[in-house]
């Protein structure tokens, strides 16, 4: 009998997360490597919600809170709800957990049984697929392409469900390629929905404030209101308040859902820090100017990095309407050779022969969809052109 569970197999390593430990152990080893491969801002924490925590600690709100999220947290969490996004929600149809993962785990623990479906625009995010299989369900990955903008159409959608299908997850801004769905695009979808009334909607909204050239952010359940009460939102402070490692996110749905998650919670880790949810309380109700002067910054970076990856030969891009990443396809790069003789077959061959070159970056792979590698530009201009100078010349290398 092994001792180690069959689960643990399917409990892998994201794409960035595998990038970044790389590019942690070369530093270490005194390697010259450029990381581009955390979903992370490079900018602090604001100092309101700092001295929030501080006042926290000092005040005694260092024990257990209940076990999705303090009173206080839940009435910031609907006002912002309110004043956003123009949602009705009541403090019973929050949860709050160590992170928006957590509250995306919580959700599929707490409603999918073995087989259920969960329909999965490709690219995404890998630990949709991977909490969906850890869960027990199957992830149907449906895959997108830059003609459409790397958006799921409402015709690959209707074909995608089945009778077993119980989630669509769609995030919007996404990770990795920053595409962004109009109200207009979300209600084609929405009909889509309503034929299909056991099909529920998880929005994952976690770069809502990081969208570009003037466009507004909507939300799945503000565009289509009559599909809400199987739609659960899920946000948080991570990229918004610059706060990856406070480690706290929130879910925002019908009450029975939200008090499943609950008890999901209950069993793993109970109540998020006490310290991160008045932190986040702070971020909340506080002045949101920081946001974006923050969000004007990452679209400058984008604006200043976007052209320099077009003109490196064999790349191309699509421009992305949000987030921080560019989703940029090698498929020029793929049957060339490096220097050494190595044939580049795969983009996992082209992110070890850039990591070679001095950039590390998570292939595409991880995303569900090849060839192509995920820049993120969440780190300095510096920084990010002396990444395109080495990429570049990384192409000319190529025979």
């Amino acid at each position: 009998m092994a001792f180690l569970s069959a689960r643990v197999a399917r409990a892998r390593i994201s794409a960035s997360a595998a990038s970044a430990q790389r590019t942690r152990e070369l530093r270490a080893a005194g390697v010259d490597i450029i990381g581009l491969s955390q979903g992370e801002p490079d900018f602090a924490t604001p100092d309101h919600v700092i001295e929030a925590a501080h006042r926290a600690m000092r005040e005694g709100q260092t024990r257990y809170t209940p076990v999705d999220g303090t009173p206080e947290l839940k009435e910031a969490i609907v006002a912002k709800f309110r004043r956003e996004n123009g949602l009705s929600f009541k403090p019973e149809n929050i949860s709050a957990g160590a992170g928006g993962k957590q509250v995306l785990y919580n959700a599929l623990m707490a409603t999918l049984d073995p087989g259920d479906e969960v329909v999965i625009p490709a690219p995404s995010w890998v630990a949709y697929a991977i909490m969906t299989e850890f869960a027990e369900g199957v992830p149907v990955w449906v895959r997108t392409g830059p003609e459409n903008g790397f958006k799921l159409q409402p015709a690959q959608l209707d074909a995608a469900i089945t009778p077993r299908t119980k989630w669509l997850m769609l995030n919007s801004p996404s990770n990795p390629t920053g595409a962004v769905y109009s109200p207009g695009e979300l209600r084609e979808l929405a009909a889509v929905l309503e034929r299909h009334p056991h099909v529920w909607i998880l929005a994952d909204d976690m770069y809502e404030h990081i969208v570009f050239d003037d466009r507004r952010f909507v939300t799945f359940a503000e565009a289509a209101p009559q599909l809400a009460e199987r739609t659960l939102v899920v946000n948080g402070a991570s990229k918004t308040y610059a706060m990856t490692g406070w480690r706290l996110g929130y879910g925002a749905g019908p009450s029975s859902l939200v008090r499943a998650m609950a008890r999901m919670q209950a069993q793993c880790s109970l109540n998020p820090s006490s310290i991160s949810q008045a932190a986040v309380v702070a971020g909340l109700d506080g002045p949101q100017e920081i946001v974006a002067q923050r969000c004007a910054e990452f679209q400058q970076r984008r604006d200043a990095v976007l052209p320099l990856l077009e003109a490196i030969p064999g790349l191309s891009c699509t421009r992305p309407d949000g987030a921080f990443y560019i989703y940029v396809s090698c498929a020029g790069w793929i049957g060339r050779r490096t220097p050494a003789g190595q044939e580049l077959a795969t983009d996992v061959d082209v992110g070890a022969y850039l990591l070679e070159s001095g950039v590390a970056v998570p292939e595409g792979t991880g995303y569900g969809l090849s060839p192509y590698f995920r820049v993120s530009f969440a780190t300095s201009l510096d920084k990010l052109k002396e990444a395109c100078r080495r990429m570049d010349a990384a192409a000319r290398r190529l025979a």
